[in-house]
């Protein structure tokens, strides 16, 4: 197995590529996965942060290769997921129109069993600039188990009587729904930077909370900043995150690192 580039109190990542660590990791070991690909959107274009307009490349890493190589390259890292995770371990893809369609065929090519799709609105959501099209105020996050004959772990009364006050559509004391309204991360959690793709807290949290178990094992192969990471530390699961660039490996050191200082407190 690589050496780590962090391991810290089962908060472990590691710098390659995913396809490469992916290879290394046990059968049958990994409880939850969750992955946030990439859109492969890095081709010039422009966007709103902040009320500035800002270019869309993210990085070498974010280009598209063509239609054939980007489906080639999404279905051999979820076949590889399947390998690792137990028999009711499940994963969670996040994306946009422009991956998840290839992410979710590529799931039901490796037969795995789709649970749920997830609406994740964004209240906050930037502008559309071009006032041409509908402007794109969620992403999609789908929901597979990795054996459709296996038990997975879904903790209802959690989601049901937690307390959700982030999100204004969950309502008290009825069940969770497949549409969730949480806002863009917070600037509390890019103190240090953020990464172009970041997601917040309160989705992983959730994320976390509904589908796996205190001591459980959750793998992030596109770790990014690891929110999935810091969500899994803070509710006492064992984390594994795999980046292939270390700025945003360092970066999340750096939360990490915040959050364990803090005493395990938000």
């Amino acid at each position: 197995m690589n050496k780590p580039f962090f391991a810290d109190s089962n908060f472990t990542l590691y710098q390659g590529n995913c396809l490469d660590i992916l290879k290394q990791i046990p059968d049958n070991s990994i409880d939850m996965i969750f992955a946030d690909p990439p859109y492969m959107l890095s081709n010039g274009g422009f966007s709103v942060q902040s009320g500035k307009r800002v270019c869309v490349n993210k990085g070498q890493w974010d280009k598209s290769n063509g239609f054939d190589e980007d489906f080639k390259f999404q279905n051999e890292w979820i076949a590889a997921c399947k390998r690792i995770l137990t028999p009711g371990g499940t994963i969670w893809i996040s994306g946009t129109y422009h991956s998840i369609y290839q992410c979710g065929f590529a799931l039901q090519r490796n037969e795995y069993h789709i649970l749920n799709d997830i609406a994740w609105f964004k209240p906050n959501a930037a502008p559309n600039l071009s006032c041409r099209f509908f402007t794109a105020s969620h992403e999609t996050l789908i929901w597979a188990r990795k054996d459709k004959n296996a038990k997975h772990t879904f903790n209802y009364d959690s989601m049901k009587n937690g307390n959700w006050d982030e999100d204004a559509l969950k309502k008290p004391g009825l069940q969770m729904r497949s549409v969730w309204s949480i806002n863009t991360p917070k600037m509390s959690e890019k103190t240090f930077g953020k990464h172009p793709t970041q997601k917040p807290f309160d989705l992983l949290r959730r994320v976390v909370l509904s589908s796996t178990k205190p001591g459980n094992i959750i793998l992030d192969p596109f770790t990014g900043s690891s929110t999935t990471g810091l969500a899994a530390y803070f509710y006492q699961r064992k984390f594994i995150g795999i980046d292939i660039e270390k700025k945003y490996l360092e970066l999340s050191i750096k939360r990490f690192e915040e959050l364990k200082n803090r005493g395990n407190s938000l």
